[in-house]
């Protein structure tokens, strides 16, 4: 058996139970468990802007930064490369 499929079994086993079942209906409890549940995405965000904050303090490139320049050159490439097909296509 997976290791999804075990947690999910003895979640539901765990929430037949009466005792967690009261537990849920307690929104003290219920406040603290959905603080918990964004706790990952808070140090995600706070490990980003970090980042963000010692890249440019080193004068470094972010990740942002890059994809946006690829971007910017993918399309003057483009662009570049219409000029050259139109000005191929006209009578000389």
């Amino acid at each position: 058996m997976g290791v999804k499929k075990k947690l999910m079994k003895e979640g539901m086993k765990l929430m037949s139970d009466p005792r967690v079942m009261k537990l849920m209906q307690d929104e003290r409890f219920m406040k603290v468990v959905m603080a918990a549940m964004s706790i990952p995405g808070q140090v995600s965000t706070l490990a980003q802007e970090q980042s963000e904050r010692f890249a440019r303090m080193m004068s470094l490139a972010t990740e942002q930064e890059v994809r946006d320049l690829r971007r910017t050159v993918r399309s003057l490439e483009e662009q570049i490369a219409e000029m050259k097909k139109r000005e191929g296509s006209k009578p000389g």
